[in-house]
């Protein structure tokens, strides 16, 4: 039987990157990952062009929302197995005590919600732009024999991918 990892994604609103990798990883996953998201300071929802993104391929998007990391501290919380920061401020040196020893690992994307100052254009390039970089982290991620990894092997691994690592998978099925 094949273990089942709990991964959290964090980054400051949760409204934009992590979203998009939880649905990512939950869509990709093959049911190997239960995939959580939250932030420093979760927005109220999710960010409408998140959803944009999302929705082609993704159903349903209705259990996506903005959570607070908070939510992950504690007696009651679920232990992670691996955390994955997707900005500076969510980094292991800012992130409260998790339960249990998860992997703490770093993704550092460009905030498509700076963007929002921008044309309507400028903010959908940017927000495709990041979903589709997310979309080739979260790929290569669910490749990664995790099962057969001591931690600190799986953090090297993740935080050694980069844009420049060919996708293994796609939303499509085709390589």
């Amino acid at each position: 039987m094949v273990e089942k990892y709990n991964v959290l994604f964090l980054c400051r609103a949760n409204s934009a990157r992590s979203i998009m990798a939880e649905a990512l990883l939950r869509e990709l996953g093959g049911g190997r990952f239960e995939a959580h998201s939250a932030g420093i300071e979760p927005a109220v929802d999710v960010h409408p062009m998140t959803l944009e993104q999302l929705r082609p391929t993704i159903e349903p998007l209705g259990k996506l929302r903005p959570k607070s990391w908070d939510q992950f501290v504690g007696p009651s919380a679920p232990e992670m197995d691996v955390i994955i920061a997707l900005c500076d401020e969510a980094g292991e040196a800012h992130a409260p005590a998790f339960s249990g020893t998860p992997t703490f690992c770093q993704w550092n994307f460009a905030d498509p919600l700076a963007a929002a100052a921008g044309a309507e254009l400028e903010q959908k390039r940017v927000f495709e732009q990041v979903f589709r970089q997310i979309l080739r982290r979260v790929s290569l991620f669910v490749a990664l024999p995790l099962h057969s990894m001591r931690p600190s092997e799986q953090r090297a691994a993740v935080d050694a991918m980069d844009d420049h690592s060919p996708s293994v998978f796609s939303l499509d099925g085709n390589s």
